[in-house]
């Protein structure tokens, strides 16, 4: 390609060896590399070869930016360079992202989470932080994933060994954790250097995460069973508490008998869109293109979702083995784990868990000596809600805009890069160790006939132990909220968003509804990514539903104009009723809600505007909430 750089714009040498690191170093002058005229002469090499390393963009921008707080032009142009890429379209993925930059900026950010959870907390965090950090760093995030400990506080910081870290639950006061949690280096795919061992304190941190797991019924757990008492960073603790029992079986059983399995336990997908999984698994398995590509999706970005979090940062060798499985009964020669960028510690625990299984034969050319070749691959997201609609995602790991595609055709016949591609989240994923196990028979058996196996709940806002709680699908929302000690104080429940920001409000009267997905689909609400988030009668509900429209009006990616103008119209609508200024009236507002959201479900690209406005429309007609 005939790249036209920004003029007069040169990389500084750390740049360089930053950009290099996360995509090797330039084999040619053509790529940013010294010229030999006499070996390359005017020949450029370009074509399949160079759209091949489209997809290390993501990671190189990363790498720039983490260098020195943000990417500068030379940065940017030396970025274009390695992969052959123009910098108008660089720049264009760059601005993509809430968490890259084009613009300087401190070298340390400071994402404080403005979501839900943490807005019942600590409602003016925000404010306070930023009258105590006049420097410009401080900035209002949606959520970060942390709501069991809000609220939180995000470290994002740049220099030649980052570490970004979390605290939470935060104060103006205490900001800075004795051990900040490491970061690989950007782009890499090595282990981390990290600070000294933090294993037991981490322990402490994971079991206050998974309340369960300090009582003495935890023999009951199965999801949740190593977290608190296995330490993440070591594959011999993992194995001698039953991981990497599952595989072995697996290839013995092969790929055909792994599918039946799968779908005899009717396991539907938990990320919320409930498909089931043997039969995508079935899809892919059957698809002749090759390669397939299995994608394990770990962008937990729906406000009040945290699960998928717990299980990397605490047992993140289950999931590699079971993405092992799943890629086996599929045919997949690699995998990718593409987890928020909001998630320092769970990342670095993933790469860790790669990193050990291959010089033990876990991955690899062959698999426990089996002949079979599976690798995994960790993409960092950027800080965008939509990427975890799964073509979007696809879109960003190829490096590209997170911006979704339109279905069909499906991922299990073009997916990551046109191929097929089987796409599940981390629940999913780790359940298949499970059926595995114990056969699908058994494992259809927990639960309901139609909600079957283990199912986590992400508890949070006003209840006495917020957390992940595992419960065979059935217990009643009215259970699970009594599970995690009921609201302090005794104090009346107003309302409890089920499914997160793309869910529902159910109120009092809904407290008996079985937490499953018929159950739940029944009063017309859904599980979702499985968010329980009780309000208590001091919640501010106004505030809660104003901050929903926002979050939905920033999130949309705007490739759509139902999505783009809904979503602002939306939160236009929104801002009227709150403050006591309908158009027409009431009525007159209440059906222009209607035809916005009828428009964004019936003619979005994907769900993010398909869902805006079902947490919106059940606060105000179901719990009145801008009546008073």
């Amino acid at each position: 390609m005939d790249l036209h750089l920004i003029p007069g714009a040169a990389p500084t040498a750390e740049e360089r060896a930053a950009v290099d690191a996360a995509v090797g170093p330039p084999s040619s002058g053509w790529e940013g590399g010294a010229r030999r005229p006499e070996a390359e002469g005017h020949i450029a090499y370009g074509g399949h070869a160079s759209r091949a390393r489209r997809h290390l963009l993501l990671p190189a921008l990363w790498a720039a930016q983490s260098r020195v707080g943000f990417i500068t032009p030379g940065a940017l142009n030396y970025v274009c360079q390695r992969l052959d890429v123009a910098p108008a379209d660089a720049y264009g993925v760059a601005t993509f992202y809430a968490m890259l930059s084009v613009k300087p900026q401190p070298k340390t950010i400071v994402h404080v989470c403005d979501d839900l959870a943490c807005r019942l907390a600590a409602p003016d965090l925000v404010e306070t932080l930023r009258a105590a950090r006049p420097d410009g760093s401080v900035r209002s995030s949606p959520c970060l994933g942390l709501c069991e400990r809000a609220p939180a506080v995000l470290f994002q910081n740049a220099g030649e060994k980052t570490r970004d870290y979390v605290v939470a639950p935060a104060t103006r006061e205490g900001l800075t954790p004795p051990h900040p949690s490491p970061l690989p280096p950007s782009g890499g795919e090595g282990v981390p250097e990290g600070p000294p061992s933090r294993r037991e304190r981490d322990r402490v941190r994971g079991s206050l995460s998974a309340p369960q797991t300090l009582d003495e019924r935890r023999s009951s757990l199965r999801l949740l069973a190593r977290v608190g008492r296995v330490d993440p960073e070591s594959l011999d603790d993992y194995r001698a508490h039953g991981g990497y029992r599952a595989l072995p079986k697996a290839l013995t059983m092969g790929p055909e008998a792994i599918v039946r399995e799968a779908i005899a336990s009717k396991l539907q997908g938990r990320g919320g869109a409930a498909f089931p999984a043997g039969r995508k698994w079935e899809a892919v398995a059957k698809q002749p293109a090759r390669p397939h590509y299995l994608v394990c999706n770990a962008d937990e970005s729906e406000p009040g979702t945290f699960k998928d979090r717990v299980l990397m940062e605490e047992d993140p060798f289950a999931l590699v083995e079971a993405m092992t499985i799943v890629a086996f009964a599929t045919g997949c020669e690699h995998g990718f784990v593409y987890v928020r960028g909001e998630y320092p510690l769970a990342e670095a625990r993933v790469r860790a868990a790669i990193a050990a299984a291959r010089p033990a034969g876990l991955l690899g050319p062959s698999v426990l000596g089996s002949g079979y070749a599976f690798d995994i691959e960790v993409r960092r997201g950027a800080g965008a809600y939509i990427c975890g609609e799964e073509t979007a995602l696809f879109n960003s790991i190829e490096g590209y805009r997170g911006e979704p595609r339109n279905k069909p055709p499906f991922p299990v016949e073009k997916g990551l890069f046109g191929k097929p591609t089987v796409i599940n989240n981390v629940e999913t994923l780790v359940n298949v160790l499970l059926v595995v196990e114990m056969g699908g028979d058994a494992f259809a058996a927990i639960g309901t006939g139609a909600s079957t196996g283990p199912k986590l709940f992400c508890v949070s806002g006003n209840v006495a132990r917020p957390g992940v709680y595992e419960v065979p699908f059935g217990p009643t929302l009215r259970e699970v909220i009594g599970l995690s000690g009921g609201v302090p104080g005794g104090r009346a429940v107003r309302a409890v968003l089920l499914g997160g920001a793309a869910g529902s409000f159910v109120g009092p009267g809904d407290l008996d509804v079985p937490l499953t997905f018929e159950g739940t689909r029944a009063i017309g609400a859904a599980l979702g990514s499985g968010v329980v988030m009780v309000f208590d009668d001091r919640a501010d509900l106004r505030d809660a539903v104003r901050r929903i429209a926002a979050f939905f009006r920033d999130e949309s990616c705007g490739q759509c104009v139902p999505c783009r103008v809904g979503t602002e119209r939306q939160e236009e609508l929104v801002a009227r009723l709150d403050a006591g200024r309908p158009l027409r009236g009431a009525a007159e507002e209440d059906a222009l809600l209607d035809e916005i959201a009828r428009a964004m479900r019936d003619a979005s690209i994907c769900g993010l505007g398909q869902t805006a406005s079902g947490a919106i429309q059940s606060a105000i007609k179901k719990l009145g909430v801008f009546s008073a």
